[in-house]
């Protein structure tokens, strides 16, 4: 094949630090386009963005040409940059070390998009500990509880 051709579809989810409830409606509001920004520059394509207070929904197709640890790496930091200059008051902001990354098929898309965007609602019955467990096992990932959260 002459050409390379990639639908590099992922779920990725990160959490605060301890997953401290920094992340307000009011901040989302201005957060989460500003991440999408950050995706954008690094020539990514964000298609839906959500969360709670404690952590962070991101669907999106990203590039076969560069790692995704080196794009999380970018947002986080720059995220965590650009909340201690908005947001002074909160100079504890950070995100947890690391993050879960799921491949997303396009004919899911729809359902991965839907709930993304209603984290909030979804959060009033299940709470983050629960929810990333279920996604642990709906993607038959191996994974050791013990290191999941910190």
């Amino acid at each position: 094949m002459a050409g390379t051709y990639t639908q590099l579809l992922l779920h990725v989810v990160t959490s605060t630090k301890r997953r401290m409830p920094w992340i307000t409606p009011d901040i989302a509001e201005r957060l989460y386009p500003y991440i999408g920004g950050i995706i954008r520059a690094e020539k990514g394509t964000l298609f839906s963005i959500g969360g709670t207070e404690d952590h962070v929904h991101l669907y999106f197709r990203w590039r076969a040409d560069a790692a995704l640890s080196d794009l999380m790496r970018k947002v986080k930091s720059r995220a965590t940059i650009w909340m201690h200059d908005a947001y002074p008051e909160l100079p504890d902001f950070a995100w947890q070390e690391g993050y879960s990354a799921f491949s997303v098929s396009k004919s899911r898309e729809a359902a991965v998009k839907e709930y993304i965007n209603t984290q909030i609602e979804h959060h009033k019955k299940q709470d983050f500990k629960t929810e990333l467990l279920r996604l642990f096992h709906a993607h038959s990932m191996e994974f050791d509880e013990k290191y999941v959260f910190d």
